[in-house]
């Protein structure tokens, strides 16, 4: 009896709805407000951290890696091969960015297309695939939907091959893991797709992809990030340390780098986990009805911030995103070797001048006098460095370039 009764406790717990809703979540640097999020473990399924994981949300960009796994499905079945033409139509050339911009004609190859799934998230290049495997973007919607049932994916619905805003295009955080673990297991051959960082095509560079793959190197080894205004920030990853693989899935935050660093907490934790098998299976997580709930208002969505309190010190602006993270490790090194023990966070902020683009590499969120000691000595060896206020961080920004 007393077994009997700890099972209808599990399946009670199990089976209860969740309901979608942001709360805060801890992270090194202090409680972040967040959707949804789970940690599976890949070879068992075991769910080893998790809330509302079943509540559902809107999946943004991760959409592509549905769009993806039918690629995939397509390859293996030799209708598409790697080396193959992608072409675009005009209605694929006309989706919003993030995407290639290809002039009219233009045609990348089919892993070319799926590289810049991963490095730039290109809308263009998932309704092109859509075309070119279905006919049209509304039948290949079907077609993913249809596979997310079939792979378990019991609350996904999907409207588009791309994750722009649709309210019909919404899933769970424990579909997505569902789905991470399928690409991993079906397709271990193409798995290194999502690992991308950048490529070359027609002599320019396209990326950088994850930086999760940077923050929690050598362990993150790829999958996706996605955001829409409605859905916040999101990201499923994986991970491996010491033999053993987890999947992680965080979902509604208001800044990329703030999901970022919560992923690499959630990952520490999880791996420290020993739970001896006792929690629930990924596949018996329980999905919830309901409306997914909604991250940045209209009003404020597309404006960068700087939303922290403390201080800010610019270390300079740079022609790539690569080049100002460089400098930005080093600034951060130099705070350390100075004795600083609070140091900065990471924002690396887009500037954009006569429609070219920089990126400053700024510390961000610093105590006053770690600011100032910082730039003291970097001008001490004749380096530029400068202490700013989170009010001095107003659109276009055209006052961090250089």
């Amino acid at each position: 009896m007393r077994i009997l009764s700890a099972l209808l406790v599990a399946l009670l717990l199990v089976a209860r709805p969740a309901v979608a809703q942001l709360q805060p979540v801890a992270s090194p640097t202090g409680p972040v407000i967040a959707g949804p999020y789970l940690v599976v473990d890949a070879v068992t399924g075991e769910t080893l951290l998790q809330r509302d994981a079943g509540a559902p949300w809107y999946p943004a960009s991760l959409t592509k890696m549905m769009t993806m796994y039918i690629v995939f499905e397509e390859i293996r079945a030799g209708r598409l091969s790697p080396g193959e033409a992608l072409r675009f139509s005009e209605f694929a050339r006309a989706r919003p960015p993030s995407k290639l911009v290809l002039p009219p004609g233009g045609v990348v190859s089919v892993e070319q297309g799926l590289q810049a799934l991963v490095a730039r998230s290109a809308n263009d290049v998932a309704t092109a695939f859509a075309e070119r495997i279905s006919g049209s973007e509304p039948a290949f919607a079907e077609r993913m939907t249809a596979t997310a049932g079939r792979l378990g994916m019991t609350w996904t619905r999907f409207a588009n091959a791309h994750g722009l805003p649709d309210p019909q295009q919404t899933t769970t955080a424990r579909d997505m893991a569902m789905l991470g673990l399928r690409l991993m297991s079906d397709f271990p051959d193409q798995y290194a797709y999502f690992r991308t960082q950048e490529f070359v095509l027609n002599g320019q560079r396209i990326g950088p992809g994850m930086k999760l793959l940077d923050l929690y190197s050598p362990f993150a080894d790829g999958l996706k990030t996605g955001f829409i205004c409605s859905s916040g920030f999101n990201i499923v990853a994986s991970a491996v340390r010491d033999g053993r693989r987890l999947v992680a899935v965080a979902l509604g935050f208001r800044r990329g780098d703030l999901r970022d660093e919560f992923t690499v907490r959630l990952f520490d934790e999880a791996f420290a986990l020993r739970t001896g098998g006792a929690r629930p299976r990924i596949w018996q997580i329980a999905n919830s009805g309901g409306s997914p709930a909604w991250v940045l208002p209209m009003e404020e969505c597309g404006r960068i911030r700087y939303d922290m309190p403390g201080d800010a010190v610019w270390v300079g602006t740079y022609g790539d995103w690569r080049t100002a993270r460089t400098q930005f490790d080093l600034a951060q090194a130099r705070l350390a070797a100075l004795g600083v023990s609070r140091l900065g966070k990471e924002y690396i902020l887009p500037v954009t001048v006569e429609k070219s683009t920089r990126q400053a590499a700024i510390l961000a969120d610093m105590e006053s006098d770690a600011a100032q000691k910082l730039c003291a000595d970097y001008r001490a060896r004749g380096l530029f460095c400068q202490v700013r206020k989170p009010q001095d961080f107003s659109a276009p920004f055209g006052a961090f370039w250089r």
